[in-house]
């Protein structure tokens, strides 16, 4: 279903810290429905009962769980290991116990690791070995050992972007067998590597372009398992270095670089509307260097205790429950699953989409998506939130302030699951307590934690395990999980148009006035960076 109607653009809006407001809620089958449905009632029998059994102890189980998973298979869950898979299985499990008939999406996706460090050394004419920081893998490089003669392609070193490699008349007189010496510009890194091995190079490296801040190593991507032998970034400097005539090379790739198969996980009630599709999602797969306990196992662990106390509630509408894959190499699983509904003509079908993606960050802040763009407005970092996405974020902000806990604003930046459904209209939002960004003193006094230190000290690390969540934020984070899946369950009415309005909801909201964080415009709450990933175009 697409937005017919929507309450969200111009609403009022209140205060984060003010712990006043309405919000409907209605519900029926395995909660008694409560003939006060306002949000000064948000402990009424419907909510303060799912919430219940959404406990910190449910939750913590099955991330105890997952850590057990992710030790027992080399320490991580990320897509296209065991520690995934046994993820799914968990899953499944678990699903079918709580009585629902959970469906496996399989999909195909680029799987690239690094098995071990790089090398790159002049062995002749006269031997140099170079800093690691002066050169690095690059992603989706095949591995290899070579010593060689290195060729330049097309460059002299010269200072400035360059197509050194962009064609393929660039090789004219290259010796087949040897390391392709290629500046940085114009062209995808990929496209320079695949004319080098189709020229026969036997490696290739791929130096910076040596203009005001491109001096340092490239650190770049192949986007894909697109060659078979080695490629290196590397600095300007060690560029130049191997330029001249009987420079030979050593380089040494170890890594695994293949298409491999992967899964998305779905499961839905078994009553509700299912033209107004409710999706509550969050990435199941974690990063190859760690467990992924905050990311993301707290937003999956979250979602499966919600779904199992759901499982006999009769909701209006339709909720499916979402795991995806591959979220950390690019939302592949999320995009993957758009793009699949898209091609079924089946977009129509969701109403709106709820992401949770590190909901136990041990610093943590209580930061909402801003779904309407008011404290970061649309632009590089924050992208436009469809309509209705901004009554999402205020009935986020609502039940924060029900239970006297202050909320604040993450960018809505589209680089976490909910990406694919923004870019096709379909209105969104969610929760996130914080990755790699700093903690500010507002931020501190408001939510607790310490001032001057990471939210999640352990992202995107090998220490992000059991030890790195915060209880708290666990319990405050799946209480708010529940109640929105709950809430949107019964009627979605204020975000798109879709079935009755709520009986108690027709008063205004006072205004919320953004983040009191500083200057009202920023949140700390980070924009989950890494998410970005390497450029392959430079």
């Amino acid at each position: 279903m697409r937005i017919t109607e929507s309450k969200a653009k111009g609403r009022l809006r209140r205060a984060a810290v003010v712990a006043v407001g309405s919000l409907a809620l209605v519900a029926s089958g395995g909660f008694a429905a409560n003939a006060d449905p306002t949000h000064e009632n948000s402990n009424n029998n419907n909510s303060r009962k799912l919430r219940t059994a959404v406990s910190p102890e449910s939750v913590m189980g099955h991330l105890g769980a997952l850590n057990d998973i992710a030790a027992a298979n080399g320490g991580t869950r990320a897509s296209g290991t065991e520690g995934y898979k046994a993820s799914v299985d968990y899953l499944v499990e678990n699903l079918r116990a709580a009585g629902y008939d959970p469906e496996l999406q399989a999909f195909e996706f680029p799987f690239y690791a690094e098995l071990s460090p790089a090398v790159l050394a002049k062995t002749a004419p006269t031997a140099a070995d170079y800093s690691e920081d002066d050169y690095e893998t690059m992603t989706f490089s095949a591995s290899g050992d070579v010593t060689a003669t290195v060729s330049a392609v097309d460059t002299d070193g010269t200072a400035g972007s360059s197509d050194s490699g962009c064609q393929a008349g660039d090789f004219a007189g290259f010796t087949a067998g040897s390391i392709a010496l290629i500046q940085r510009g114009s062209c995808t890194f990929a496209q320079k590597a695949t004319n080098a091995e189709n020229a026969g190079a036997s490696a290739v490296i791929i130096f910076n372009s040596g203009t005001e801040g491109a001096t340092e190593v490239v650190n770049g991507t192949l986007g894909a398992p697109a060659v078979t032998i080695p490629v290196l970034g590397a600095s300007h400097a060690v560029g130049n270095d191997l330029l001249g005539d009987g420079v030979e090379a050593r380089v040494k790739v170890d890594t695994i670089s293949e298409t491999r198969v992967t899964w998305n996980v779905f499961a839905e009630t078994a009553s509700g509307n299912p033209d107004n599709v409710v999706m509550v999602g969050g990435h199941l797969d974690g990063v190859l260097a760690g467990a992924g306990i905050n990311d993301n196992g707290t937003g999956s662990a979250a979602i499966l205790s919600v779904a199992e106390a759901m499982q006999k509630v009769k909701t209006d509408n339709k909720v499916r429950f979402a795991w995806w894959g591959a979220e950390e190499l690019g939302l592949l699983g999320a995009e993957h699953y758009v793009a699949d509904l898209a091609a079924k003509g089946e977009l129509d079908e969701v109403g709106l989409y709820l992401n949770f993606d590190m909901i136990g960050s041990p610093n943590y802040g209580r930061f909402v998506y801003d779904g309407d763009n008011s404290a970061f407005p649309v632009g590089p970092g924050a992208a436009e939130g469809p309509e209705g996405s901004g009554e999402i974020e205020q009935d986020f902000h609502d039940y924060f302030a029900s239970q006297g806990l202050a909320s604040g604003e993450t960018a809505f930046s589209g680089r976490s699951d909910y990406g694919p459904f923004i870019a096709e209209g379909i209105p969104a939002g969610g929760l996130f307590t914080g990755a790699e960004g700093i903690k500010t003193e507002e931020q501190a006094a408001l939510f607790g934690g310490q001032a001057g230190v990471a939210y999640d000290k352990c992202y995107h690390a090998a220490c992000d395990d059991l030890s790195n969540v915060n209880v708290q934020a666990i319990d405050e984070m799946s209480d708010a999980v529940a109640h929105l899946t709950l809430t949107y369950s019964m009627s979605t009415f204020d975000v798109n148009g879709e079935g009755e309005a709520v009986k108690g909801k027709g008063k205004k909201k006072e205004k919320f006035t953004g983040n009191p964080l500083g200057g009202g415009t920023d949140s700390g709450g980070g924009l989950h960076p890494e998410h970005g990933h390497e450029l392959a175009v430079k």
